[in-house]
């Protein structure tokens, strides 16, 4: 199990540079709802009809998961850590489930890969 970022699952999507490696691993991955909604965003801003796109990536099999209180509360603790690195609620967001899950976290940021938080970081660039 791998723990998807909004910017993995996003160069899969627009087809960018590293997406064949999320495309391996996407029938084993979950996504925090927090990366999911800011992927809906992004296609959002681009004029795309948002309620057509989530039902087309609820078909994806990548377990989506509730962001709760309790990883709302770690996300808001790490916003102090990683704040040099400029991490987003939706990265931390997905920090959190890897670490509340023992598991990866997978992104195209490779300022990731600097961080000391006990969170095995994969880049898919």
């Amino acid at each position: 199990m791998i723990a998807l970022d909004t910017s993995a699952l996003l160069a899969s999507l627009l087809r960018e540079r590293g997406r064949q490696r999320v495309r391996e691993v996407l029938g084993e991955s979950c996504m925090s709802t927090v990366n999911f909604s800011e992927v809906l965003a992004s296609f959002g801003r681009a004029g795309r009809d948002v309620p057509l796109i989530a039902k087309t990536l609820l078909a994806m099999p990548v377990e989506l998961v509730e962001f709760t209180t309790d990883q709302a509360t770690i996300a808001a603790e790490l916003a102090q850590i990683t704040r040099a690195a400029g991490l987003s609620l939706g990265d931390r967001a997905c920090l959190v489930l890897a670490r509340e899950r023992r598991i990866p976290a997978m992104t195209a940021d490779r300022v990731w890969s600097r961080l000391q938080l006990g969170i095995e970081i994969q880049t898919v660039r």
